[in-house]
């Protein structure tokens, strides 16, 4: 089964700070990747109730189905590559493939005939190598808002945080309770929703 443990430290950041960040970094326009996430769950949030998320991440014509759930304070991953046809069939008829992702999915008692595709946030990233970790700068776009953020994952909790903490001291840029981009869609998705 092919799962990893997913440890990062992020930052929500100021359209200046990112700027001064990639900047600083020597990043240009053209470094950056496009990548869609199709973000899916049950019609009552079975998933995000499970503090779960799963999604379809498609980047560069490749396609990997990606299942997070909580793992003590970090989240288990477990990726299935998709085919173009399979990706298309997931988001429009509900069709799920067999694999590791629906075998987790049972696990949790979650039945992937009831999941449905509910929003696709657009993501334009460059990662580049830092301290034995990696950085990532992400400019994302989804349901008609903006959010710019910094993200550092490694593969040592306590080192990396320090790391982390350390670059945005170094460039000013204030800590900040930043959720993960599913749920900032999550909550962005139940405002809409309301009004």
């Amino acid at each position: 089964m092919a799962q990893e443990i997913e440890i990062e430290f992020k930052n929500l950041v100021t359209e200046e700070e990112f700027n001064r960040l990639t900047s600083h970094f020597h990043i240009k326009e053209e470094d950056f990747i496009s990548q869609d996430n199709h973000y899916f769950d049950t019609p009552d949030y079975q998933l995000k109730e499970k503090q779960s998320a799963l999604r379809i991440r498609e980047k560069n014509g490749t396609y990997t189905l990606t299942l997070k759930t909580p793992l003590k304070e970090d989240l288990l991953e477990t990726n299935q590559p998709l085919s173009k046809d399979q990706s298309y069939f997931l988001l429009q008829d509900g069709l799920f493939p067999e694999g590791e992702v629906r075998d987790v999915l049972n696990s949790l008692s979650i039945s992937y005939e009831s999941l449905q595709h509910f929003g696709t946030l657009s993501t334009s990233r460059v990662e580049i190598p830092y301290r034995d970790g990696l950085l990532v700068f992400d400019h994302s776009s989804y349901l008609q808002k903006e959010d710019y953020e910094l993200e550092y994952e490694v593969k040592e909790r306590t080192t990396g945080e320090a790391i982390f903490l350390e670059l945005l001291e170094q460039h000013q840029i204030p800590l900040r309770q930043t959720d993960n981009k599913i749920k900032r869609f999550y909550l962005e998705k139940l405002k809409q929703d309301r009004s």
